[in-house]
């Protein structure tokens, strides 16, 4: 992924208000992120756990939306689960269904779609092995880096084509 600014940031958020986007907090270390090794930009708000931001190109657009964690039944710490994005597996506190409003009329009248993923939204460290879950390996895969890579992207802009309600 290229390097992106703090306002192109800001500008390519779908599913929620400018005002919004330009109050959320961009990640902690946001000076030393690793653009290389990334498919597409996602954190948690320091400032507000229970949020989450993805942020990828798609079609030569910036797209970013806001997530949040789903407020139901913790799941399990002592089961794993696998990752829909990344196909990463994690204990059962690694793995959170994050929801995503709509864009445009659908989200403002409350509609949602959500996915379990990585609770750190940091897949495309895991799928380079430049970040290890808990459960201390990924599945050997026959697939090489960047078939996982272009599967993780593939699995995102599935997820996004649910929010732009193109799915």
């Amino acid at each position: 992924m290229r390097a992106l600014g703090e306002k192109e940031i800001r500008a390519s958020f779908v599913n929620c208000s400018k005002g919004e986007a330009r109050r959320l907090s961009l990640p902690a270390d946001f000076t030393g992120t690793p653009w290389s090794d990334l498919d597409f930009l996602g954190w948690r708000d320091p400032k507000a756990p229970d949020r989450g931001y993805a942020v990828t190109e798609r079609d030569g657009e910036l797209v970013g939306i806001a997530l949040r964690a789903s407020t139901g039944t913790r799941r399990s710490a002592l089961k794993s689960s696998i990752c829909s994005v990344c196909v990463t597996p994690q204990a059962g506190s690694g793995i959170t269904l994050l929801v995503a409003p709509r864009a445009g009329e659908a989200g403002r009248q409350g509609n949602t779609v959500g996915l379990y993923i990585c609770a750190d939204l940091a897949c495309s460290l895991y799928v380079r092995g430049k970040k290890q879950s808990a459960l201390a390996r990924r599945f050997e895969e026959s697939l090489t880096l960047e078939e996982q890579n272009e599967r993780t992207t593939r699995n995102l802009n599935g997820f996004l084509d649910q929010v732009l309600g193109q799915a």
